[in-house]
């Protein structure tokens, strides 16, 4: 009998996720995991890690598995929380959901989980998982869930052939609805629970207050750019090769405080990204105003007015080697090779026609359309048909 270990996290996802293992004929055994809580931030009294535990152990209990807890808060603040500090200090916005899963779900637990004598492990996404075979080798394919509304495919996207093939994912054939209607029947405590909405296991958080704490805050000044800025209005050259136009494509343009007016002021260029609306605080604009750019060196906010300002869209960004993981190695670009794909940039976000390029220093991803708010520090994934096959930090 094979055994797994699901991370039962208090939520119906994972609840049900145990459920169908046990039905499917497994040695099941849920773990709850404790990652890293601090209560001057989070926004509500309860202790949410507190109640999702009591929920994990009602579910365990009803479903007649063993049960445990770990605490694992120590590598959660090493690798996630003292990156994150670290990315917003250097002006760019980490995903932590998409490192949660790659450092702590997939590593750190998983670990534990082989150590008790696990096959695979299991979790509550919306994703799928298949195996082929190719040159007399077993390849993983990680899958889009079957539920357009909640593919999570995306925060799974820093994984590798290694954790994909312990991993399972039980509920990603299923809809929501027939997620929670499964729930119900079993009379599973979490059937009708809220769907968490927070930073990955750390409840609900602050983002500004979780940053305060440890980025000091300093007061610049908001800058506005007008959308008939000469910037945007410049002429391309004509360029020698293909990857000189991605290079000059791929640039961000550089804004200083002679480009705009001073429009506010506010506490930290550190505390704000880019395509962020709420916070600035400014009023007395026609359309409210988008942060376009920040600057953390010079500590300046670079806005400008609607969601359709030039200075949010751009059609090419880059992926360094250093942060350029393919999910399916077999697949992966040699220099000068290109690849048609569809792409993302942020979880919610439809696929878009996108075509890689491959050269020496990284791997550039080329849009069709214009995106908005392509922001450093972020995840682009690349997708063929509705397999992931890659991904990498936006640099």
């Amino acid at each position: 009998m094979k055994r797994v270990i699901v991370g039962l996290s208090g939520g119906v996802d994972s609840s049900v996720t145990a459920y169908l293992l046990k039905e499917q004929g497994y040695d099941v055994i849920g773990l709850f995991m404790k990652n890293w809580h601090d209560d001057s931030v989070t926004i509500s009294d309860e202790c949410p890690w507190l109640e999702d535990s009591n929920d994990a152990i009602l579910v365990a209990d009803k479903l007649g598995i063993p049960f445990q807890t770990v605490d694992l808060s120590v590598q959660y603040k090493e690798r996630i929380v003292d990156y994150m500090f670290n990315e917003y200090e250097k002006g760019r916005t980490p995903n932590p959901d998409v490192l949660c899963n790659r450092e702590i779900k997939f590593d750190v637990f998983m670990d534990i989980a082989l150590e008790l004598g696990a096959d695979y492990v299991a979790t509550g996404h919306y994703c799928r998982k298949a195996t082929i075979e190719k040159d007399g080798k077993q390849i993983h394919q990680l899958l889009a869930g079957a539920d357009p509304n909640k593919d999570q495919s995306y925060f799974l996207c820093q994984l590798s052939q290694k954790q994909l093939a312990k991993a399972l994912f039980p509920i990603g054939e299923l809809l929501k609805p027939e997620v929670r209607e499964i729930a119900k029947a079993q009379n599973l405590i979490t059937a009708e629970k809220k769907d968490s909405q927070g930073l990955c296991f750390i409840g609900k958080v602050r983002l500004p207050e979780f940053l305060q704490q440890q980025l000091k805050p300093k007061e610049g000044v908001i800058v506005e750019i007008a959308d008939t800025h000469n910037i945007y209005k410049q002429t391309l050259p004509q360029f020698d090769s293909k990857v000189q136009e991605l290079e000059f494509l791929a640039k961000k343009p550089v804004y200083t405080l002679t480009d705009g007016k001073v429009v506010g002021k506010h506490q930290g260029a550190h505390y704000f990204t880019k395509g962020q609306r709420k916070g600035l605080g400014v009023g007395g604009t026609i359309e409210p105003l988008f942060v376009i750019d920040t600057d953390v060196k010079e500590n300046i906010i670079y806005t400008g007015q609607g969601k359709q300002h030039p200075g949010l869209y751009r059609h090419v960004l880059f992926v360094t080697n250093e942060e350029l993981h393919w999910v399916r190695e077999d697949l992966a670009l040699a220099e000068h090779e290109t690849m048609s794909v569809m792409a993302r940039i942020r979880y919610r976000q439809t696929l878009e026609k996108a075509t890689l390029h491959k050269v020496a220093s990284g791997l550039f991803v080329a849009f069709e359309n214009k995106q908005s708010a392509i922001t450093e520090g972020q995840f682009v994934a690349w997708y063929l048909k509705d397999e992931l096959v890659g991904s990498g930090v936006i640099s």
